[in-house]
């Protein structure tokens, strides 16, 4: 099974950060509760990234069912590119801005 590089740019590394210390300040593992299902996401979108929908160009897309969050990729030959984990209450265009 074929498995592709995750490659988590820098904007994206701050906002896991930043939710899990929102979600910890909020309850006691919470934080952590996000990060294992984040992992999850993460896991699958390795095996089979192809799978989640295109919204802009080459971007594609995958809801995070548990938490209200979106996780924005792109494929570029071996490698998959997270450029956001956006939280669905912001303004949709915001994460536009960031790549």
């Amino acid at each position: 099974m074929k498995t592709y590089n995750l490659i988590i740019k820098e904007e994206a590394k701050n906002e896991i950060i930043e939710t899990y210390q929102w979600y910890e300040s909020k309850q006691i593992d919470l934080g952590e509760r996000f990060i294992n299902v984040l992992d999850d996401y993460f896991f699958r979108i390795k095996i089979t990234p192809q799978t989640f929908p295109k919204k802009l160009n080459d971007m594609r897309q995958v809801t995070i069912k548990e938490f209200p969050y979106i996780v924005i990729f792109e494929v570029e030959k071996e490698d998959v590119n997270v450029y956001a984990v956006f939280n669905t209450n912001q303004n949709p265009d915001k994460w536009q801005n960031k790549i």
